[in-house]
């Protein structure tokens, strides 16, 4: 396990999402951070008490501190029942529906919270965030409805979720608590919390605000789907290198100076790894007749290059969202003047939408090229002599159904692909007047990875028994270096007449990372995404 992680606001990768999210990665708040965090709050709670003038003399007026909110936002507050605005505005809008998000995107939501927390700008307590470590400390897990946000301002519904947990009414000892998830159990956020020792915090002034406004269900959703893409990649580049030696392609569309003359870095790459993954295979232009191969495995590079460089900027927008400060207003100290609350719209989706919509589009694509390669090693005629839907020489076995599997699931992600970023519907009587909608993006972006994960798990599965075809019928063959390593895990998983297992035996090997471990053993220059030649 990786040392706990000091949030302060900056520096949290895609990386580090997914080991507190799915690996239990330890996360506490960094002192730097304690010390901003009590300075902004310190101002805060001088507003919320009077103390601070605004031009006309009287007392400043602060969104979300001194005022409602949305279209109620030049609505003053009566000092006497600020108190009561930051649990309102949780109660009022913990609005979820649907199904739960995955118990990893809870996580990795709380971690981003407390991350834009910490940068020391919200106006609230560093024991806030103090609390959002402890839950992941913990395992408690927010139950998080996954529909009911349009992404601005931010995710409000499914923040408000998480703000009900960690949050009671003094007023109202009884009142809603949320939910969370408890071992495998789904209990009551005040159970939750008294099992592990822990009290949910009576709100102060803008911290109801600061818990609810920000696209941090979004930024989860992306974030792990731009982790599990990106080693998406280089395993459809190995499947790519399987099946083209099964099939007895042509190395030559892979040459680097090929790829010069039109020098996209991910196509590259692509291409670098292609050949390495072949190194010494004998099957490989073993047919000297043979000068070009179809589209689905000549265009590899630049298909697959494209996806690399699609995720690239993916990741870079993510990795800059991991590290905002996205609630309003912010608190900025060092601006002149005596009014350090600055309204904005960091909360807006719009970044995060649009690079899920590219994200999916991109992967969509990875699939539907990996479905080709597959149809051609199940199809005689197509497959340089392999057996028809790979069966052997028992009646009605064979893999043809799993290409139906595959062509599902890209038909399916074709459906998914409607860029949701595109739409808007005004929310909050016209106040939030320009919506992102970047939810429903990185949901569907989070689909689309796992079909997409499906149909190369199906890939590898075929291609592994087309080369145990070919070694079956010439005992000689030679496997390349990569395609080797894999074949060698694959091929000892048990032969299963029923798709469906083997491909869960398959699936067992990229989960536990028992095939790429042996496949970047063997082929050590391989190159990730974003990585340089």
């Amino acid at each position: 396990m990786a040392a706990p992680l000091h949030i302060d606001g900056t520096g949290l990768t895609v990386s580090d999402v997914a080991q507190v999210a799915r690996l239990g990665r330890g996360v506490s708040l960094d002192p730097s951070a304690r010390t901003r965090m009590r300075a902004s709050r310190t101002w805060v709670e001088e507003v919320a008490r009077g103390e601070r003038a605004g031009p006309d003399g009287g007392p400043l007026a602060v969104y979300g501190v001194n005022t409602g909110f949305g279209s109620l936002a030049r609505v003053r507050i009566p000092l006497a029942r600020i108190a009561e605005l930051s649990r309102n505005l949780v109660r009022s809008h913990a609005a979820g529906v649907g199904p739960a998000a995955p118990r990893d995107v809870a996580r990795a939501m709380v971690l981003l919270r407390a991350n834009a927390l910490a940068r020391g700008v919200s106006g609230c307590r560093p024991g806030l965030v103090d609390l959002l470590c402890a839950l992941l400390e913990h395992g408690i897990d927010p139950v998080v409805p996954a529909q009911g946000s349009c992404g601005s301002s931010g995710d409000l519904a499914p923040l408000a979720h998480l703000a009900l947990l960690v949050s009671h009414d003094d007023a109202d000892p009884d009142g809603e608590t949320g939910e969370a998830w408890l071992d495998d159990r789904r209990v009551p956020g005040r159970e939750a919390l008294a099992s592990a020792g822990l009290t949910p915090l009576r709100l102060g002034p803008k911290e109801g605000l600061a818990l609810t406004n920000g696209a941090q269900l979004t930024t989860a959703f992306v974030a792990l789907a731009v982790h599990d893409a990106c080693e998406l990649v280089l395993l459809a580049e190995v499947a790519a290198a399987m099946s083209i030696e099964a099939l007895r392609g042509v190395r030559r569309a892979f040459h680097p100076a090929v790829h010069a003359q039109r020098p996209y870095p991910g196509a590259r790459a692509c291409a670098a790894n292609l050949l390495a993954l072949m190194t010494g295979s004998s099957l490989a232009d073993s047919l000297p007749d043979k000068v070009q191969d179809a589209y689905s495995l000549r265009c590899t590079p630049p298909v697959l290059g494209a996806v690399r460089d699609a995720l690239t900027h993916a990741r870079t927008q993510i990795e800059v969202e991991l590290n905002a400060a996205t609630d309003n207003p912010l608190i900025v100290l060092e601006v002149e003047g005596d009014d350090k609350a600055l309204s904005a719209g960091l909360f807006h989706g719009e970044p995060v939408g649009l690079a899920a919509d590219y994200l999916k589009l991109a992967v969509a694509e990875l699939a539907s090229l990996a479905e080709r390669r597959l149809y051609r090693l199940l199809t005689a005629n197509l497959s340089a002599d392999l057996p028809a839907s790979m069966r052997g020489d028992r009646p009605g076995l064979g893999l043809m159904a799993l290409q139906t599997t595959a062509a599902a699931l890209v038909s399916e992600n074709k459906a998914l692909g409607w860029p949701a970023s595109m739409d808007s519907i005004p929310t909050c009587e016209d106040q939030e007047d320009h919506v992102a909608m970047s939810t429903t993006a990185a949901r569907r972006a989070a689909e689309v990875v796992a079909n997409s994960q499906a149909v190369v798990a199906i890939e590898l599965l075929c291609a592994a028994r087309a080369l145990r075809h070919r070694r079956e019928v010439d005992p000689h063959v030679a496997l390349g270096a990569g395609a080797a390593a894999a074949f060698a895990v694959l091929d000892v998983l048990p032969q299963c007449d029923v798709p469906a297992e083997a491909v869960q035996g398959v699936q067992g090997t990229i989960d536990d990372g028992s095939l790429m471990r042996a496949v970047r053993a063997a082929c050590p220059s391989l190159v990730g995404v974003g990585g340089r030649l």
